[in-house]
């Protein structure tokens, strides 16, 4: 099966749903009130998704690992705003966890994704 858009992506798809998250509680307040972190953790997911799209159009596979790289990176950066917003109680644990695990597994699925492209 050879995959002819971003959108057919395993890992854009999850990424997808992550940023519906992540946007969900930013909207809330009083995390919609909190200008700095709102920002950075909505600009980090939405950097997830950009990236998988943006490498997908590469002229090489190195290139597509290079962006797929920046993907995994703000996943992470993601998950370091949850803590903050876990912190400032702007969320509960338990959607700090579902998002948390969200972010881990779409950076299995880019792990996937550049382990695979790597061996092409």
């Amino acid at each position: 099966m050879t995959i002819k858009k971003f959108e057919e992506l395993e890992c854009w798809q999850e990424s997808r749903s992550l940023s519906r998250n992540v946007y969900r509680h930013a909207k809330n307040q009083p995390f919609s009130k909190d200008f700095r972190l709102s920002g950075q953790i909505t600009g980090a997911v939405v950097s997830v998704m950009s990236n998988i799209s943006e490498g997908f159009d590469s002229l090489s596979n190195k290139e597509f690992v290079r962006f797929l790289t920046y993907s995994r990176r703000s996943c992470s950066e993601v998950q370091s705003c949850l803590y903050v917003a876990l912190d400032q109680r702007y969320i509960e644990e338990q959607d700090f966890q579902v998002s948390y695990e969200q972010c881990r597994t779409v950076r299995k699925m880019i792990d996937g994704l550049i382990r695979y492209l790597k061996r092409s």
